[in-house]
C-alpha cells in the first residue's frame, strides 16, 4: 500500500489542506487581536478630561451672569462719576442708537465746564475692555485728564457689557456689531456744537485697543487718530493659547457659534491684526513683555505687523517688564490707579506711555492750523526683539 505522502495528488490535497487550516487560524487571530487603531479606540475615555475640554457651539450654553449685583456695581459707577465730577467736569449719561441696528447704546459723557465755542473741542470715543465688562472709575483721573486738555470723551458700553439688564449682556458680538456701537458714538457728539467733527479721535485697553484697531483698520471711519494699548489682536492664537474656559464665550454668540477651526473666515474677520494693511492714519500701539493677559506673544503680532506694513502711520513701544499692577502683571501697566482715592499710582512706564500718548493725540487732534508745522518724529521705541 502506497502512503498518503507517496501520492503526488494526494500529497497536493495534503498541503493544500495544511494552507486553509492554517490561514484559519491566522484569521481567527486577527480577528483576536485587534489593529493598533481599534485598540486605542476602545481605551476608556478620561470623562473628566473630556467634560473639561468640551465647548458647545449653541447661544443658551453661553456663560451666566448675576444681573442684579452688575446692576448695582454699575449704579455705584453712576454715583461715583458724578460725585467725582462735581466742579471739575461735566459728566452725563447719555443713550444713542448703535448705526447697525438700531440698538440703544448706554455711554458716559464727559466735557469740560467750560466750552471754547463752536467747534472748540476735539473728541475721544473711549472704549472699555473686558469680554463682558463696562466703563469702571479705574480710569477716572485719565479721563479727568482728558477733559483737563480739552477733549470731549464718550465712553459706550456697546453690546455684551454689564450693568445693564440681561438682554444688553448676550446680545454680545465680539469683534462684529460692538465696533458698529463704539463707532456710532460719534452721531451723539454730532449734536454738541462745541466738538469739531474733524478732529476725532478713539482709544482703548485691551478689548478697548482691539476694538480701536478694528475700527481704524475699517475701510472707512470717521477718525483721524486712534491708540490701542495691549490690545487684544488674533483670535485664533488667542482663544488656542487660553483654552476652553476662554473659548465657551466665543464659540457660543449668536453671531458666530463655533470654534476657529469650524469657523475660520469668522475669526479672520474679528480678527484685527489681518486687516492691519487697511490702515489709512496714525495708530499708537503700546504693549508690556509681562502682560499675562493679551500675552507679549500675541501682542507681537500686532506690533511687528505695523512695523513692516505701516511703518509711516504707526507709533509703536514695548514696554520690557513694567511696573506690574494686579493679578494680569504688566497688562495694566499704565492704568496703575488706587481704588480708594482713584488717583494714579505712577510708575515710569505709566509716566511714559501717558506722556506718549497725549503727545500723539495733541498732534493729530490739533486744530488744522497747528497741524500745518512739522510733525514731531514718531517714537517707535526699541525696534529689536525684547530679552528673554
Amino acid at each position: 500500500m502506497v502512503g498518503l505522502s507517496s501520492s503526488p495528488v494526494r500529497g497536493a490535497c495534503a498541503a493544500m489542506l495544511l494552507l486553509a487550516v492554517g490561514g484559519e487560524l491566522a484569521l481567527a487571530q486577527a480577528v483576536a487581536t485587534p489593529a493598533p487603531s481599534a485598540r486605542r479606540s476602545a481605551a476608556p475615555q478620561d470623562s473628566a478630561r473630556a467634560a473639561q475640554l468640551y465647548v458647545s457651539n449653541r447661544p443658551e450654553d453661553a456663560p451666566s451672569a448675576d444681573h442684579q449685583r452688575l446692576a448695582a456695581q454699575k449704579r455705584t459707577t453712576d454715583s461715583t462719576y458724578a460725585a467725582r465730577s462735581a466742579g471739575v467736569m461735566e459728566f452725563r449719561k447719555v443713550t444713542y442708537r448703535s448705526r447697525v441696528d438700531g440698538m440703544t447704546v448706554p455711554a458716559y459723557l464727559f466735557a469740560p465746564l467750560t466750552k471754547r465755542g463752536a467747534k472748540g473741542h476735539a473728541a475721544l470715543v473711549w472704549v472699555h475692555g473686558g469680554v463682558h465688562s463696562d466703563w469702571g472709575t479705574n480710569m477716572f483721573p485719565f479721563v479727568r485728564e482728558a477733559v483737563q486738555r480739552g477733549y470731549v470723551v464718550i465712553t459706550p458700553d456697546y453690546r455684551g457689557s454689564t450693568g445693564h439688564g440681561a438682554a444688553h449682556y448676550e446680545a454680545i458680538d465680539y469683534g462684529g456689531k460692538e465696533v458698529d456701537d463704539a463707532i456710532s458714538a460719534v452721531d451723539l457728539l454730532r449734536t454738541l456744537p462745541y466738538v469739531d467733527m474733524d478732529r476725532l479721535g478713539m482709544m482703548g485697553w485691551s478689548h478697548g485697543g482691539f476694538i480701536t484697531a478694528h475700527t481704524l483698520f475699517r475701510d472707512e471711519h470717521p477718525f483721524k487718530a486712534g491708540a490701542a494699548i495691549v490690545p487684544v489682536t488674533n483670535l485664533f492664537f488667542r482663544l488656542s493659547y487660553k483654552g476652553p474656559s476662554y473659548q465657551r464665550s466665543f464659540a457660543t454668540m449668536g453671531e458666530v457659534r463655533g470654534l476657529p477651526y469650524e469657523r475660520r473666515e469668522e475669526y479672520e474677520k474679528r480678527s484685527p491684526v489681518f486687516q492691519a494693511a487697511k490702515l489709512k492714519v496714525p495708530i499708537l500701539v503700546h504693549v508690556a513683555t509681562n502682560d499675562e493677559d493679551v500675552n507679549f506673544v500675541e501682542d507681537q503680532q500686532m506690533v511687528y505687523t505695523l512695523r513692516a506694513l505701516k511703518p509711516e502711520l504707526a507709533e509703536t513701544k514695548i514696554y520690557v517688564n513694567p511696573a506690574p499692577w494686579g493679578g494680569s502683571v504688566g497688562h495694566a501697566f499704565s492704568r496703575r490707579v488706587d481704588p480708594v482715592t482713584l488717583e494714579r499710582v505712577d510708575s515710569p512706564a505709566q509716566i511714559d506711555s501717558w506722556n506718549r500718548t497725549w503727545t500723539f493725540f495733541e498732534w493729530n487732534l490739533a486744530p488744522s492750523e497747528d497741524r500745518s508745522r512739522p510733525a514731531p518724529p514718531v517714537l517707535t521705541g526699541p525696534r529689536s526683539v525684547p530679552p528673554e
